[in-house]
Formats: C-alpha cells, sequence, structure tokens
C-alpha cells in the first residue's frame, strides 16, 4: 500500500466529504462497516465512513481472536448460522492468510459432561458437512491415550476421549484495518474519531445525510449520501435513537471477558474449547508465548465504551482453568492481561445471555435508515453483501443504476497478495537481515503484515542508518506504518489495535511506551498538554488490563 492514510491526510477526507454527496455513508467502523464499505466501493459505489473512535475500538478488537464457524450454535440447532458462517471461514481465511490461521481444536470429553462421545462424533460430522470443511481439515475422535497426546494438562478423571477439528484463529483488530484499508484503496472515504451526532433529512422526511463532529477540533460537518448504514455495533440502538422513525426491535448487550497468562505458568500446547463446571463453552488458546482462556457471558447494562474484567469474571475464569486442568495452579496475580468486549445481540424474551441467537439482522426504518446488527466477526463478509445487495436494489429502483455483484468473495484485504503464503514468510524472513532486522523479527512483521511487509523493512533500514536511535528498527518500523499507512491517532490505538501488544506482550509495551509516545509526539506535532493526555489514556488502558474493575 502505498498511498498515505494517516492523521495527515485525515483533514483533507473530512474537507472531501463535505464538498461531496455519496451514494452509502456508513456509521461504524468496526467489522461490519468496514465490510460494508469494502463491498459497496468494489461494486462501484461512491463510498463514506465514519468512526466515532478508533477503528475496531468496540466489539471488533475484543472478541475470542477466531474466524470459527459455531459449533456451539449446532447444539442450539441454528442450522443456516453454522452452514453460513463455517463456509464464510475460507473466505476470510483465502483473503487474508496473513491474519487468519487454521488452528487445530481439541474438544475433550469427560462423563457427565455437556458432549457424549456419539453426539460429538455426529455432531462433528454435520458440522464438517454444513461448513463445507476441507478434507485435510475433517474432523476425527480420538481416544483417552491420543487425546492427552494433544494436551497432558486436561484432566484425566472421567475422561473418555475426544474431538479434533480446525477452527481459523484470527487477530480481530488486524483483520478489521487490513478491510478499511482495502476499501480506502479502492477509493472509500473513511475517517476515524468522527462522531456522527445527527440525522440530516429531506422534504420527504427521508434520511439524507449525517452531522459529524471532529473529535479532536470539534469542528462539525455535513456530510450527505442516497443511502445511510447504521453499523455501529453495541451502539446501534443509541445511533437509531436520533432518528425519528426507531421501530421496536432492541439490542441486548453481554459482555465477554478473555484472560491471558504466561505459557510458563500454564504451558497449554494445543488449543482447547471446554465445558465449564456450569455447563457453559469456554476456549483455552496458545498464542505468542500466553495462553488465553474466555470467554464469559453476561448480560451487560452499562457504557459499552469502557467494560472490563471484574473480579468475579476472572474468578469464573480461574476456576473453569482447574477444574480442566487441575494440574495448572494458577492464582489472580498470574493473569498479566485482560480484555472484555460487549456483543451486540438481538434483544430475545427469556433467553438467557449464551442462548441468544448470534445471527444478524437488517431493519429498514420509515425515514429509510438502514441498521445491521447481531452477526459474528466470521460472517462479516455475507453480512456487507446483504446490506449492499439491498442497497443495490434501491437504487437500481430508485434511480435507474446497475451496480456490479458482489465483488468480495475472490477480493484480497490489504496485504492478503500473495501465491504462496508459506513461501513468502520464509522468503521474507531472510530477506529482513538486509534491512537491520533479525530473521524472527522479518518473520513476525511478513505474518503481521503480509504483502505489505516491504514497506514497514524500508522503514527499518532507513532507522537502523541512523546514528540517534531511540527505538529498535524492529519497533520504529511498526509504529512508522501504522502512523502513515493505517491512521494511527494515539498511543493506545498503535500499542492495542495495531499490534496486540497490550494483551499478548504487556511487558513489551511498558518497555517502549515512553518512547514510542516521544516519538509520535514529534511526528504528530503534539503539545505538552496533549502529550500528557495520550501518556495518562495509555496508563489508564495498562491498568484496566491487569486489574478488574472495582
Amino acid at each position: 500500500m502505498s498511498n498515505e492514510f494517516s492523521k495527515r491526510t485525515r483533514s483533507n477526507t473530512l474537507e472531501c466529504m463535505l464538498n461531496n454527496q455519496y451514494d452509502v455513508l456508513i456509521i461504524g467502523g468496526g467489522i461490519t462497516g468496514a465490510g460494508i464499505a469494502l463491498d459497496a466501493v468494489t461494486r462501484g459505489l461512491k463510498v463514506a465512513l465514519v468512526e466515532m473512535q478508533d477503528f475496531a475500538a468496540g466489539t471488533s478488537s475484543r472478541s475470542t481472536k477466531l474466524v470459527h464457524g459455531g459449533l456451539r450454535y449446532l447444539k442450539q440447532f441454528e442450522i443456516n448460522v453454522v452452514s453460513e458462517v463455517g463456509k464464510e471461514r475460507a473466505i476470510v481465511y483465502q483473503n487474508g492468510q496473513h491474519v487468519t490461521t487454521p488452528e487445530w481444536m481439541l474438544l475433550p470429553i469427560h462423563k457427565g459432561g455437556t458432549f457424549g462421545k456419539f453426539s460429538t462424533s455426529i455432531g462433528l460430522r454435520v458440522y464438517d458437512f454444513l461448513a463445507r470443511v476441507k478434507r485435510n481439515e475433517r474432523r476425527r475422535m480420538l481416544d483417552v491415550t491420543e487425546t492427552l497426546q494433544k494436551e497432558p494438562l486436561i484432566k484425566k478423571d472421567g475422561l473418555k476421549g475426544g474431538g479434533y477439528y480446525v477452527e481459523y484463529r484470527t487477530d480481530d483488530a488486524r483483520l478489521t484495518i487490513e478491510v478499511i484499508k482495502a476499501a480506502v484503496e479502492a477509493g472509500a472515504d473513511i475517517v476515524n474519531y468522527t462522531k456522527a451526532e445527527g440525522f440530516l433529512y429531506d422534504s420527504n422526511k427521508k434520511v439524507n445525510g449525517i452531522n459529524v463532529r471532529d473529535i479532536f477540533t470539534s469542528e462539525t460537518y455535513q456530510i450527505y449520501a442516497k443511502k445511510i448504514v447504521n453499523a455501529a455495533g453495541p451502539w446501534v440502538d443509541h445511533v437509531r435513537g436520533n432518528d425519528f422513525s426507531k421501530n421496536n426491535k432492541q439490542l441486548r448487550l453481554t459482555k465477554g471477558v478473555h484472560i491471558v497468562i504466561d505459557q510458563n505458568i500454564f504451558p497449554l500446547k494445543q488449543s482447547v474449547y471446554f465445558d465449564t463446571p456450569d455447563k457453559r463453552m469456554v476456549f483455552a488458546i496458545p498464542r505468542d508465548g500466553k495462553t488465553y482462556v474466555g470467554t464469559t457471558d453476561t448480560f451487560y447494562d452499562q457504557d459499552p465504551q469502557h467494560p472490563r474484567m471484574t473480579a468475579d469474571d476472572r474468578k469464573y475464569l480461574i476456576n473453569a482453568i482447574h477444574d480442566m486442568f487441575p494440574d495448572v495452579m494458577i492464582v489472580e496475580e498470574d493473569v498479566e492481561s485482560s480484555w472484555a468486549g460487549v456483543r451486540p445481540l438481538i434483544f430475545e424474551e427469556g433467553k438467557d445471555p449464551s442462548e441468544i441467537s448470534r445471527k444478524d439482522e437488517i431493519w429498514e426504518s420509515e425515514s429509510g435508515l438502514i441498521t445491521i446488527a447481531g452477526g459474528k466477526l466470521t460472517g462479516y463478509r455475507k453480512m456487507a453483501e446483504n446490506v449492499v445487495d439491498l442497497i443495490s436494489s434501491q437504487l437500481a429502483q430508485s434511480e435507474g443504476i446497475t451496480l456490479k455483484p458482489c465483488q468480495t468473495i475472490h477480493y484480497p484485504i490489504s496485504g492478503g497478495e500473495f501465491k504462496n503464503y508459506k513461501d513468502f514468510i520464509e522468503k521474507k524472513s531472510t530477506e529482513a537481515i538486509r534491512f537491520g532486522l533479525t530473521i524472527d523479527e522479518g518473520k513476525e512483521l511478513a505474518k503481521k503484515y503480509g504483502s505489505n511487509v516491504d514497506i514497514l523493512f524500508n522503514y527499518a533500514k532507513t532507522y537502523s542508518e541512523q546514528t540517534d536511535q531511540q527505538l529498535s528498527a524492529f519497533v520504529y518500523a511498526q509504529l512508522m506504518y501504522s502512523m502513515e499507512h493505517e491512521m494511527v491517532i494515539k498511543p493506545v490505538d498503535f500499542f492495542i489495535r495495531r499490534t496486540g501488544s497490550i494483551y499478548f506482550d504487556i511487558h513489551w509495551v511498558r518497555k517502549w511506551k515512553e518512547k514510542v509516545i516521544e516519538e509520535m509526539k514529534s511526528w504528530m506535532e503534539w503539545t505538552t498538554d496533549e502529550t500528557e493526555k495520550m501518556k495518562y489514556e495509555l496508563e489508564n488502558e495498562l491498568e484496566k488490563a491487569v486489574n478488574p474493575q472495582q
């Protein structure tokens, strides 16, 4: 990606938005909004998107980080959900292998547990069929010995065997930013930290624009579009509250918490999907020298912008670990980091949090405002296709415009353009030495940034030739790339959503935070007050990741 997408281009983009009428204007820069922007722009529509925080700052950076087929929904007989998201997994993987990795998952079967051996075997076979799982990734049933070979830490008492099947692990925030960047490359106008504050209407009371406010300057803009899409995730009802024709559909928010433990303390070698003493299902997944465990599932009625782990959440997950992995003697102090996310589910009377359907729905109000809610990370591309199909049919009717069909089934997201992923990683790992990086650093950058990695290599080379280095070339390359090509505005954007390091390498954040902030201060031209504010915000996020809400 050669074009700049940064704070420097942000004000120009806002000016451009002021002077244009768009075909589609999207509120919300999570994975759903990002997917709609990419689908719409690749069909030839003029597209704008605004996000009040950073991209993926809501639910889309706080998931279990799996592009998974939803085995749990088979248990609830949601056949269509399993079938659709199962097929979508393969598409998401194919279009961005640098942010999605096949991951074998072990489902231990214990006497008296949620899953019996026969029902698991049948369930996984149906799952393979519905999700059209590739032959080499189809389920296998394991006996007790094979199950313990895969993961020796599992409790032996009552163990009857296990199911073994493939899920796909992802970096949810990086998936979102790569989709955003692909949309920008295709011509969409997209900005973060710009809040939609009210709707504009034509003489027929049809919505035809929004008032937005730049969070940093407090300047307000009016942006006009033929179609407005509300893809605000947990804020969907809040956005709809500004429209005179809100209908009776509503969201029910649930909170999910994950905790992170170092592999020295919890040396899990195999991803495990297991049931807790209260018969809920939880994942334990090894990643980058850590093991993360989640998720909880509780109703949530507080501010969706600041969910966090409570002492009860932490205790619940630690108890779940003790129950399934009795030799892992972790205590509260072993939890290095955590994150909490809010799921925007569609309200269903009388259902528990884990029973509410994850299916998505599209609503249209009397004013013409289109809202999409519910759904799963895995199904983002299909959700976008459904929204743009609706817009396409409406524009064909009102304006006689004929659009191309959906283009995103075989459309690589930013960084996803290579023929053979494994060969690419190997080649770039070795190449990295020429740019002042180690083989391991080159490998990590190639895996994280995919086919955009050459830009980072050039940043590293430039920096390693400087005499007054405050950062390492590895850190500098990521920081500069994120500021100039991924619209990072704040240190928290960089440390949480572009690198994931607050969650998975909190010591790295503590080591580099001051020097990163100094570098950002210089590039962003912050005042002393602005710099102090950025420092405070980062410290606050570090504290929230480690300590439970009081």
